[in-house]
């Protein structure tokens, strides 16, 4: 049910590399963009901590990436590469690959080049999506 779901997500979205398309926890889409780079669809008003766990979530799945891998922002929240008319956030886990000196915060961001997260962090943030059932 859940291929189902997503592929039918995927499909209404006009993204070039549709059939890379993937449905992160944060229930955003990622677009692969090249083997580091890729972008995270914003959707539903999400905010920077749904933003940075679909970013985590994709590394770690289809990147295979660990949880202290960096991940940084390459091009802040804008018009979106892969999904035209949307907007996006491109993260990329090669630091040479951004234009600017990596920085962090005490807020999350999703405009400012070069700030960074680890993939474990950011992962956390899936947190708030996950369903909790109470002990009975």
């Amino acid at each position: 049910m859940r291929s189902l779901i997503i592929a039918s997500l995927c499909a209404s979205l006009p993204i070039a590399a549709n059939a890379q398309a993937f449905r992160a926890e944060s229930h955003l889409i990622v677009a692969p963009l090249n083997g580091k780079d890729f972008e995270v669809i914003e959707a539903r008003g999400e905010g920077p901590r749904g933003i940075w766990c679909a970013a985590a979530d994709f590394a770690k799945s289809r990147l295979g990436s660990s949880g202290g891998t960096r991940l940084y922002i390459k091009s802040g929240r804008g018009p979106s590469v892969a999904a035209p008319g949307r907007k996006g956030v491109v993260f990329t886990t090669d630091q040479a690959r951004i234009d600017s000196k990596p920085s962090r915060g005490y807020s999350v961001s999703v405009t400012k080049v070069g700030y960074n997260l680890s993939v474990g962090h950011a992962y956390g943030f899936c947190q708030d999506y996950w369903e909790v059932f109470p002990f009975r």
